[in-house]
């Protein structure tokens, strides 16, 4: 089994970037509208290897399943360097600037592999 990298080798490996959106007004329209502005914005950034922007998934319930959010994000960039590019890229920030007022909260989870 690989062994975890010691903070400094990070940048030769992928970077996993996962953002889980809370919304302040629930509805369907507002979700898909999300789920829609993730992939006008977020998708063709240059480093981008896998890109998906989806749904709670209402039937798996299970006390393990965190169910506290309504669209998931998940991005995995070529490395540190090309997702750090994506935090200041202008369609990044017009994302950001136009859907902030939905977001009740926004978790991140960032893993390098």
């Amino acid at each position: 089994m690989p062994t975890r990298p010691s903070h400094g080798e990070a940048p030769n490996l992928m970077l996993a970037h996962n953002v889980y959106f809370t919304l302040k007004d629930r509805s369907q329209a507002k979700i898909d509208s999300l789920v829609k502005a993730c992939n006008d914005y977020l998708t063709g950034h240059p480093g981008l290897k896998f890109f998906f922007a989806g749904v709670l998934e209402p039937e798996l319930a299970r006390p393990v399943n965190d169910r506290g959010f309504d669209v998931a994000l998940v991005l995995v960039f070529e490395d540190r360097a090309a997702h750090d590019v994506y935090q200041t890229a202008p369609r990044h920030d017009q994302f950001i600037a136009e859907q902030k007022d939905n977001w009740e909260q926004v978790r991140v989870f960032d893993a390098i592999c």
